[in-house]
Order: structure tokens, then C-alpha cells, then sequence
């Protein structure tokens, strides 16, 4: 026997390692677990004139240990209140850094404490200093790195509850920071006995609210969201002298002018809600001066718990409040047309207003929209780029517009925003001197640099191009070639001769190159190793095919090292998969071959079970389609089903999949989808789903791509439900769940109920739950587990030919 015939029929006998004792967890088999031992590749952060690179790297899997330090949770966060930052699961934590020249390669490394743990890396404006947060045992510190590897604390005591607390002033010479209040005291403890009952109520308003993770419950929690997320604003100069701005309070976002002079806040107010997360709660949105002297409120608005349920509904009055980028002090935001309905039927939903300092004259209109307003492109007084989404129809409107004579749009183009093949790309942002991202004009002033994915059924192949401010065809100036994957990073001169771009293939991993836009060969700037050599004998090709109705679909499909399908033929084989809703079934057809990327799984990846002898077929093509105002949803187990069965048949054709030992998994929608097609198929021997919903009556408002309510479309959420059809699921069931799931909908209770109702009905089926995990597992222990658990179901029910009997699985 060859050795590649060997290594299957090994990994094919091999089953999952016995559970660890001491612990509880199980550990990954061996190849699984040394490969989630390896390092992550670094991230890289570019200086804003191009000239360093910040090399971090990365920290790996946390222990379960240290996520599962106390938290709070309240109006939608997850705190550590040791520490007065963000929860361990909603950080990426960073554990080294270095600086390196891009022109002549050159390091430094930063001189850091041996154990820090640092996040939310960020360049001054001037590019000569790096900013970032570091955790401490009790609270968070400010640090500043510079170019020569030195680096410092320059403030203690951040406040990172609602995200990076600091930014850089233009000039800059200082940071704007969030910190805890001085001597705030004790945290507010409970009375274990209650003053009352806890009473809501609404008197006939209609105030229809999703389903949300983590919010307030009582006056203790309101007590406790006073306490930890109020904060005072500081200016702190690099030699850490600090100066208060203004009053403390719950400060979600603070931004400063380009000129330096103002500071643009968002302060939530009381009443709280007990139904909405705190992006919800009443709303100040102000400007000041740098010592806090109010200059202008911009709205104070109510409780926003009176929104339709659709997705692109939105707020009364001015909202999404910014700086223009390109100015000294001009405010900017957006306001709705429509009360925040988006199903008034006008011509126009949205308004983008404008108003410079200092803020006593009327603001002017820049620019009416049609759908909602989703962002603006600064460049200068002559020419913006508006843009603007139509969530129902997925229409993007590109509009051009003069902020030095507003009041008039000129359009650019319109396009279905999931279309791939046309996707012109994006402006290329850069930030200027004030540290604001501007579009980056051509040296004649008559055309914008833009960059895009240059998706072809062939493959991505980015590209670099000209797009003249008229609005006529682009020119491409580059496009990445076969078989590399290649992203403009930025360009190294005006002119665009020169670009710094960051280039992957399917066996090379991600690393920077400088290259000349003319030709030549690319110059390496790092050399990044595989972070996991165990992959590199996996193949992996994309593979096409059509649905029943002749709808072309696509896959990746994976291979096991060693692997020849004349020698070894036809394998155990895994669907992975995650369905996406389409308005246009020729968007929803559209196949991009994946054959130039670098691919190595991390984490939970079920791409780890090539290493155990599966082949897989990741991201199947799943659309489901609604066209000409059709609902997507009304079909969707036919359209699910349809789908399926022309994966399933594709890669049987191929003789790599053995038709009686297929199986189906998917996280979270996915999970929704393995449970649904368990049901309704006899496609597959058994099923994972991951941290699911399988219940959609507790989700009455409205769930993923779904924006009707329950009682508008109760048939469909019943059919959708493989709940309903519980007692029609005959192939075993591995149900994974995160005990403290943070994700809208997918609430522990939808496995938990789902396991009760498919043991009741006799099916075979495995609950785990992991304790203190989020949506997204983190732990390496928590991930240890769910890889251990999903190799063995699949050696149980799965690998067996078809002709065997499965045991019975421990613990069903």
C-alpha cells in the first residue's frame, strides 16, 4: 500500500481522543490540537505616511480560566468590572509589537512588560507615535510606543466599556480619553430583598422590539450601568499632563474636529429600557470646545422604542453625526424624511445636512436620498461621494455631490449591493494631516483612485483604478494576476507608480509587497510562515453546479492530505454551510472561484476535520431567492431543499463523496438550516448545529433576513420552524450551544428546547453545552471540546460505511 493510501485508511480508523478526567473537556485529536497550539500570523497596522509598519502579534486562544472571570452585563455590553474594559470575549487581545520600515525592512522592537496584554492600536496623525490600551490587574492604562521602541503609560483608570476610549487630537501632540469618574466609590451592591415588584407597561402604543442578549432587568442593573459606564473626558498630552473636558457621563462615542478646536458627543440619558440595548436609550448628541464649554446641541432625543420592525428603519431627527473630513469644523449628519418608516411611499427617505462652526447659522442641505443613508466619502469642496441602501430591493445609489455648493446631487450609479461581478469597487481613503480618511485624487484633480475585489466567475482578482469625477467608465491602472490573491494596501507615491499591496495564493501565505503598478517583479516587505504546515498537502478547488431550476451554484471543496480519490475512493464527507438571502436569482448564481487563497482554519473551524479523513464541501451556495417582491422566506424549505440535494449530488459525482455517508453542519443560521434539512431531507446520516435557533415563535419580531413579525407571516415562521417538525428528524443530532450566547435570537433556551423536544420524539441526540462561552466559542478548552465532540459524532454516525450499525452515542 502507498504511503498517501496509508495516511487515509489511518485517518479514516482514527476516532476522537478519550475525555480528560481532571478536567472535564476533551481534548482535540492530536493533529487538531498541535494546530491550534501555533501562533496566529501577526496583524499589521500601516502608519499613516506610509512609512512604518506596526507589527502586533497576536495573542492565541484564551484559557476557559480567564474567560470566565466575572462580567456584567447590561444594556447590550458584557464588562469586566475588575477591569472597567470590555468583556475578555469581546476583546483581541494583542501580546507583542514591533516597528518596521517598509522601505528598507528595518525592525525595532518595542520594549513592552513581560505578560501585557494591550488592544485597539492606533497612529497619531504624524505617524511618529502608536497608541494603544493595556490591561491592568485593576483598570486600564493609556501607552504610547515610538518608532525608536520605547514605549510608556502616560494615564490609568480608562474607561472601555463602550469601546476604545481614546483618540488622537489632530495635531497630534495629545489624545482625547474616556476615564473612570475620580473617587466614584463602591460599586452598588443589591438588597437581596426586593422593594417591589418589577412593573411594565404600554397603553396601545405599538412598540415592537427584537429579541436582545444582555439587558437591564431592575433598578440594581440600572444602578450598576450608572456606575461603571459613566465617564469623564480627559486631555492628555504626551507627556501625560491631564486637563478635564467638560461633565462626566455616559459618553458613547466622542470624536474631535479637524481644526482641533471642538469635541463632536453622543450622552445616553434616562429612562432606560428593560426591552431595547442602550443604543436605544434617550440621546444627546452635542458639540463643545476643547475645556467643555457646551457650543451647540445638535438633538436630545426620547427613548427610541417606537421603531418599525423593518431593518432599515431608524431614528427621528439627526442621527449618524460626524466631522467632515476635509474641513477645519463642519458638522454633518443624516435625518430621516420618512419619521424613520421606510415604508412611506416618497421620493425621498433621507436628508444630509451640513452646518460649519460656529454653529449659529441655519444648516444647509448637501444632499436628498432615496433610501437610507449609509455613508459619505469626503474630498473636498468640489466633489463627496454620497452613498445610500435600499435593504428590501439591496439597491446601493452612488451619488456625487459639492459640499462648496450643496443642495444638489448628481447620480453615479446604481447597483444591486450583493452583486459581485459589477462591484466597482471603493474610493481609496487615506488619512490627510488632520488624521481624517479623504479620498485620494489623481494628480490632474479630475478622477478619484478606487480600489475593488475584481470578483469573476474565474476568481477575486483586486484592481486599482481611476474614476473620473464626471462619472465615466474607469480606467484600471492594476489588477492582481493568477494564482495570487492581492490588496492594495496604499499607495507609496501621488501618481499611484508605486503601491504597497498585501498578496496571498493558495499555497503562499499573506504577506506585504511593494510593486511597481507597471510591471516588475514585488518586493517582499514581511515574510510571514505558515501558521499551520499540517494543511499544506490539503487540496481545495471550487466547484460549480446547478440547482434543479438551473441556477448555477458553487462550494469549496476540501480534500485530506494524501488524498486520491482513484486510489482511495469515495470519503465520509461534511457540508458546512450558511444560507444568504437575494432579491435577483442572476446576483444569487453568481460562482467565484476561491483557488488563490491561502486558507488555514483557527478556532472552531470544522475545517480542522480534514486532519481526521472527511472531505468537505465548505459554503455550498444556499440562496434563497425572492424575486419581483416575493417573499424569500415563503420558499424556503423547497428552496433549502433544492439546494442540497445539488451539493449532495455534485460531489458524489466527482467520486470523492460517498452518497450514504454525508453529513450537514453550520453555526448559528446555519445551525437553523442543518435542523431544517434533517427534517425535510433524507439527504444526510447525521447533522451539527452550533449555537442555533430552531423556534422562530421566539423570535416574533423579525430574524435574520426576515423582516415581517410573526403575525404578519405566520405561516412562514411555523413552516420555517424545525421545530414544528421536530418528530420527522431521524438522523442523529449534535446540538452545541454557548451557555452565555450574546447574539440576538440564538438564545440558549432555542437548544435547550429544541433537545427536549427531539429526545421526547426519540431521536438520537447529544446536547453540550459550554459554559461561559459567547456566540463565537473562545476558550481553548471550549474549543477543544466542540472539535472533540464534532469528530466524534461524525466516527460515530458518519464514518461507518452505510452498510454498519453506528453505536450508540455516549450520553443520548
Amino acid at each position: 500500500m502507498r504511503a498517501g493510501a496509508c495516511l487515509i485508511a489511518f485517518l479514516l480508523a482514527t476516532t476522537a481522543n478519550a475525555q480528560t478526567p481532571e478536567t472535564g473537556y476533551h481534548h482535540a485529536p492530536d493533529a487538531i490540537a498541535k494546530a491550534l497550539e501555533t501562533p496566529p500570523t501577526p496583524a499589521v497596522a500601516l502608519s499613516p505616511d506610509h512609512r512604518t509598519l506596526a507589527i502586533l502579534g497576536r495573542e492565541s486562544l484564551p484559557s476557559i480560566a480567564n474567560l470566565s472571570k466575572p462580567i456584567l452585563r447590561l444594556g447590550g455590553y458584557r464588562i469586566d468590572p475588575a477591569t472597567n474594559g470590555q468583556a475578555e470575549v469581546r476583546v483581541q487581545w494583542l501580546n507583542a509589537l514591533r516597528f518596521q520600515e517598509v522601505a528598507s525592512g528595518r525592525t525595532v522592537e518595542v520594549r513592552l512588560p513581560k505578560g501585557t496584554r494591550f488592544a485597539s492600536p492606533d497612529w497619531s496623525p504624524d505617524g511618529a507615535h502608536l497608541a494603544f490600551y493595556v490591561q491592568e490587574p485593576a483598570g486600564l492604562a493609556l501607552w504610547i510606543a515610538d518608532r525608536d521602541g520605547t514605549a510608556r503609560a502616560v494615564a490609568h483608570g480608562l474607561n472601555g466599556t463602550f469601546g476604545t476610549p481614546f483618540v488622537w487630537t489632530p495635531d497630534s501632540r495629545a489624545l482625547i480619553a474616556y476615564t473612570v469618574v475620580p473617587n466614584r466609590g463602591p460599586a452598588p451592591t443589591a438588597d437581596p430583598t426586593p422593594a417591589g415588584p418589577i412593573v411594565q407597561e404600554s397603553m396601545g402604543r405599538t412598540s415592537a422590539a427584537r429579541t436582545y442578549e444582555d439587558l437591564l432587568g431592575d433598578a440594581h442593573d440600572e444602578a450598576l450601568f450608572d456606575h461603571y459606564f459613566t465617564g469623564q473626558l480627559i486631555r492628555i498630552d504626551l507627556s501625560g499632563t491631564a486637563t478635564p473636558i467638560g461633565a462626566p457621563g455616559l459618553i458613547t462615542d466622542f470624536s474631535v474636529s479637524p481644526d482641533g478646536r471642538y469635541v463632536l458627543t453622543e450622552r445616553l440619558k434616562r429612562p432606560y429600557s428593560y426591552l431595547l440595548p442602550a443604543r436605544f436609550f434617550p440621546t444627546e448628541i452635542a458639540v463643545s470646545t476643547m475645556t467643555g464649554q457646551p457650543v451647540k446641541t445638535l438633538v436630545d432625543r426620547p427613548l427610541a422604542d417606537d421603531l418599525p420592525v423593518d431593518f432599515d428603519a431608524t431614528v427621528k431627527g439627526p442621527r449618524e453625526a460626524e466631522w467632515r473630513a476635509d474641513a477645519p469644523a463642519t458638522l454633518v449628519w443624516a435625518e430621516a424624511l420618512d419619521g424613520g418608516n421606510p415604508r412611506a411611499k416618497i421620493a425621498f427617505h433621507d436628508k444630509v445636512m451640513m452646518q460649519p462652526a460656529p454653529f449659529d447659522a441655519a444648516p444647509v442641505e448637501l444632499a436628498r436620498t432615496p433610501a437610507r443613508y449609509a455613508t459619505t466619502f469626503w474630498g473636498d469642496d468640489g466633489f463627496a461621494m454620497v452613498i445610500d441602501r435600499e435593504w428590501r430591493s439591496r439597491t446601493e445609489h452612488r451619488w456625487a455631490v459639492a459640499p462648496g455648493r450643496p443642495g444638489e446631487a448628481r447620480p453615479l450609479l446604481t447597483r444591486n449591493y450583493q452583486d459581485q461581478y459589477g462591484d466597482p469597487g471603493r474610493p481609496v481613503m487615506e488619512e490627510n494631516a488632520a488624521g481624517k480618511p479623504v479620498m485620494r485624487f489623481t494628480p490632474t484633480h479630475d478622477a478619484i483612485y478606487v480600489t475593488g475585489e475584481g470578483a469573476t466567475k474565474a476568481g477575486a482578482f483586486p484592481f486599482l483604478a481611476t474614476m473620473p469625477l464626471s462619472g465615466a467608465a474607469q480606467t484600471r491602472l492594476w489588477a492582481a494576476k493568477a494564482p495570487y490573491y492581492e490588496t492594495v494596501v496604499a499607495m507609496l507615491d501621488d501618481k499611484a507608480n508605486r503601491i504597497l499591496t498585501r498578496r496571498e495564493s493558495a499555497t503562499l501565505p499573506p504577506n506585504y509587497m511593494i510593486r511597481s503598478v507597471k510591471g516588475g517583479s514585488a518586493k517582499p516587505v514581511t515574510r510571514f510562515a505558515d501558521p499551520a504546515p499540517v494543511f499544506a498537502g490539503v487540496t481545495q478547488r471550487t466547484i460549480t453546479y446547478k440547482r434543479a431550476d438551473g441556477l448555477p451554484l458553487s462550494g469549496s471543496l476540501y480534500l485530506p492530505a494524501g488524498y486520491d480519490p482513484k486510489r482511495d475512493g469515495p470519503l465520509p464527507t461534511l457540508l458546512w454551510a450558511y444560507p444568504a438571502e437575494y432579491t435577483d436569482a442572476k446576483v444569487a448564481g453568481q460562482t467565484v472561484d476561491q483557488g488563490n487563497r491561502f486558507v488555514r482554519p483557527r478556532g472552531i473551524s470544522h475545517l480542522f476535520l480534514l486532519t481526521q479523513g472527511y472531505a468537505i464541501l465548505d459554503n455550498p451556495a444556499m440562496p434563497i431567492i425572492g424575486e419581483g417582491g416575493a417573499e424569500a422566506n415563503d420558499t424556503y424549505v423547497q428552496q433549502l431543499q433544492a439546494d442540497a440535494q445539488a451539493a449532495v449530488d455534485a460531489v458524489v459525482k466527482l467520486g470523492v463523496a460517498d452518497r450514504g455517508r454525508m453529513a450537514v453542519g453550520g453555526h448559528s443560521y446555519g445551525a437553523f438550516m442543518t435542523a431544517n434539512l434533517l427534517a425535510h431531507t433524507k439527504l444526510f446520516r447525521a447533522g451539527i448545529a452550533r449555537s442555533g435557533a430552531y423556534n422562530r415563535t421566539l423570535t416574533p419580531f423579525g430574524f435574520q433576513a426576515e423582516q415581517r413579525t410573526y403575525w404578519q407571516a405566520t405561516d412562514t415562521y411555523t413552516r420555517m420552524s424545525p421545530f414544528t417538525y421536530a418528530d420527522r428528524i431521524k438522523a442523529p443530532i449534535l446540538l452545541i450551544h454557548g451557555g452565555a450566547d450574546d447574539n440576538s435570537g440564538t438564545f440558549p433556551i432555542q437548544s435547550e428546547r429544541m433537545y427536549a423536544a427531539l429526545k421526547g420524539n426519540g431521536a438520537t441526540v447529544r446536547y453540550v453545552v459550554l459554559p461561559n462561552e459567547p456566540h463565537g466559542y473562545r476558550a481553548l478548552e471550549s474549543t477543544e471540546e466542540t472539535l472533540w465532540q464534532m469528530t466524534d459524532w461524525l466516527d460515530r454516525y458518519v464514518k461507518p460505511k452505510a452498510d454498519t450499525t453506528p453505536p450508540v452515542a455516549a450520553g443520548s
